[in-house]
């Protein structure tokens, strides 16, 4: 594969209403989509539109992925970090692996380089799925007394999440909310498939644990 040439990419936020004209287009064209391979192919031999529409396709779960390990106030700059980054090793992307899979390996190791840098533990946000009803219909009318309560739950919830360590809330967070296969948190991860299933176990017991300290709020037999 060819080598891309060093220069920025035209994405300062991947936000949905900061994209580039032309990937805000893409997005909405009605013609078949590429394959991901395809566009790195095509990424490769200079075409900058096609890396936009890799953006496009995977920005929403970089940035879930980069939210429920950092916290929603950094998912930002993690999720641009992580484009970047693919970006110019997109010369390493051998194929053997999904694509989706080998960019979020970089997200999921952006988010853990970010958080080494940071002083202190923070809070992690963005973990409302965790404490919604698994029912699948409309969201339920709630009086505001219990919008407080559930306001409450979720701050005391994200204090406990940010209890995990760093790799047990990656596993967490790729499993049990992004829903990603063992094997595929395996690649993001690059943990063998025995460990990746003792850390995942590992990190639901801490959380277990640590929400049984508030029994009472979340209604956990001992």
């Amino acid at each position: 594969m060819s080598t891309l040439a060093a220069e920025p990419m035209p994405f300062a936020c991947i936000r949905n209403n900061d994209l580039p004209v032309s990937a805000q287009i893409l997005s909405e064209t009605t013609r078949p989509a590429a394959t991901d391979e395809v566009l790195v192919r095509r990424t490769l031999t200079g075409d900058l539109s096609a890396f936009e529409q890799l953006v496009v396709r995977h920005r929403d779960v970089v940035y879930r992925v980069a939210a429920r390990i950092v916290g929603d106030a950094d998912a930002d700059d993690v999720a641009q970090d992580a484009f970047l980054r693919a970006f110019n090793r997109l010369s390493s992307f051998r194929g053997e692996s999904p694509f989706r899979a080998w960019l979020l390996r970089i997200t999921h190791n952006a988010a853990l380089n970010a958080l080494a840098r940071r002083p202190r533990l923070q809070p992690v946000d963005s973990v409302d799925e965790l404490i919604e009803s698994s029912d699948a219909g409309a969201p339920p009318v709630r009086s505001p007394v219990e919008q407080l309560e559930v306001s409450e739950r979720r701050d005391r919830l994200m204090l406990k999440i940010s209890l995990l360590s760093p790799q047990h809330r990656a596993v967490l967070a790729l499993r049990d909310l992004e829903g990603l296969s063992y094997d595929e948190i395996a690649q993001v991860t690059e943990t063998p498939l025995g460990s990746v299933k003792g850390r995942l176990h590992r990190a639901r017991g801490e959380l277990i644990e640590l929400l049984r300290s508030n029994s009472y709020d979340w209604d956990l037999p001992r």
